[in-house]
C-alpha cells in the first residue's frame, strides 16, 4: 500500500510533500482539482487520498473511495469537518489528521490581523506606495489594557492567548473543556458565552466547527458585543453567521473583523479570481467594507508548518502500512 491521490495541490504542497517523501517513498500522483462527488472516481487504483479543508467528503463521496478501493483519508489538516465520519467507518475507511502542524503559524497570522485591522495598515501601505502619506482616518487603538477573548483553548488558543497577554490585554477564554491549572498559572479567567461576547474588545476564534458552535457568532451574540469590539477568525468559516455579521457592521454594532476563513469559502479561496464577478453577494458586500480584512486561508502557511504537515501527513500513513497505532485516527464518538 503505497499509492496516494493528493487533491487540491497547490505548488507550495507539492514542494514540501515531495522532500519529505525522500523519506518514504510513496507513489504520490498530485492533482489541482478538489476532491468532490465530481471527481472521487480518479482515486480508483489508490490506497490513500490526501485532501484539505474545502475537498468534500460526505457519504457518497466515501462511498465511491470504497469502491475504489481507498483504504485511508489523509487529512493535512486538523479539522475535519468535511468528513463524513459516520460513513468512512462504515465503509471502513480510517481517518487521519494532522492535530497540530504549527500553533505558533495560526496564531502569529490571527496577531497580524488584529494589529492590521486595529492600526489601518492595508490603508496606510495603500496610501505610501502612491506616495500619499496623509495619515487622517488612520487613528487607530491601544490594545494594552484591553479585554481579550480567546474562544477554544487548544493549542492554537493558548499560543493567541499567551501572544495577547503580551500585549498587556486582559485575557478571558472559553472552551467547553476548560483547562483551570492552566488558566491558573497563567492568570485567565474562563467564562461562559455570553460573557465572552459582552466583555471581549477583541474576540479571536481557535477551535473545530461542530454542531454546538456552527453560527456561534450570530445576530443574537452580536448584540451582547460592544460597539467597538472587533472579531478574529482564523478557524471555520461556518462559526460566523456571516450574513448576521454584514448586518452587524452595517448598523456599527460591533467595531470591525478579521478573517482568515469564510463559510462559503470553497469556490473563491485559493485561486484568483481577480477577473470575475463575486457572484456571492455577502462576500461582495464584506469586502465593502474598510473595517473588514480578509485573507484567503493562509494562517497555516510557512515554512515550519508545510514541512510540518508533509512529515505528519506522511508518517500517518506509513504507520497505517505497518499497523502500528494510529495516534491521530479520527473516530466518530
Amino acid at each position: 500500500m503505497n499509492k496516494i491521490a493528493f487533491y487540491d495541490t497547490r505548488s507550495y504542497d507539492k514542494e514540501a510533500f515531495l522532500k519529505e517523501n525522500e523519506k518514504y517513498g510513496f507513489e504520490i500522483d498530485f492533482f489541482d482539482f478538489k476532491l468532490n462527488e465530481k471527481t472521487a472516481f480518479t482515486s480508483k487504483g489508490f490506497d490513500a487520498v490526501c485532501v484539505f479543508v474545502n475537498d468534500t467528503l460526505n457519504s457518497k463521496v466515501i462511498s465511491v473511495l470504497n469502491d475504489c478501493g481507498v483504504k485511508v483519508i489523509l487529512l493535512r489538516c486538523a479539522g475535519f469537518n468535511n468528513v463524513d465520519l459516520v460513513a468512512a467507518e462504515k465503509n471502513d475507511i480510517a481517518v487521519l489528521r494532522v492535530p497540530a502542524y504549527s500553533p505558533h503559524a495560526v496564531a502569529e497570522h490571527a496577531a497580524a490581523l488584529l494589529l492590521s485591522l486595529t492600526r489601518h495598515i492595508p490603508q496606510a501601505y495603500l496610501r505610501t506606495k502612491t506616495v500619499n502619506f496623509n495619515i487622517e482616518g488612520l487613528t487607530g487603538r491601544d490594545l494594552y489594557g484591553l479585554t481579550a477573548g480567546v474562544f477554544g483553548t487548544g493549542k492554537i488558543g493558548r499560543c493567541m492567548a499567551d501572544i495577547l497577554k503580551g500585549f498587556g490585554m486582559k485575557v478571558i477564554c472559553y472552551d467547553p473543556f476548560p483547562d483551570a491549572k492552566w488558566a491558573l498559572e497563567k492568570d485567565f479567567t474562563y467564562v461562559d458565552v455570553n460573557e465572552i461576547f459582552k466583555q471581549s474588545d477583541v474576540l479571536s476564534f481557535h477551535c473545530p466547527l461542530t454542531d454546538e458552535n456552527h453560527h456561534i457568532v450570530n445576530s443574537e451574540n452580536l448584540k451582547l458585543m460592544k460597539n467597538d469590539a472587533v472579531i478574529i477568525n482564523t478557524s471555520r468559516g461556518a462559526l460566523i453567521d456571516t450574513k448576521a455579521l454584514v448586518q452587524a457592521l452595517k448598523h456599527k454594532r460591533i467595531g470591525g473583523a478579521a478573517l482568515d476563513v469564510y463559510e462559503e469559502e470553497s469556490a473563491f479561496f485559493f485561486k484568483d479570481c481577480s477577473a470575475e464577478i463575486i457572484t456571492d453577494d455577502v462576500l461582495a458586500r464584506l469586502l465593502t467594507f474598510p473595517n473588514v480584512l480578509i485573507t484567503g486561508h493562509q494562517a497555516f502557511l510557512t515554512t515550519t508548518a508545510l514541512s510540518n504537515i508533509a512529515e505528519v501527513t506522511l508518517s500517518n500513513l506509513k504507520a497505517f502500512c505497518s499497523k502500528d497505532k494510529l495516534v491521530n485516527q479520527i473516530i466518530k464518538k
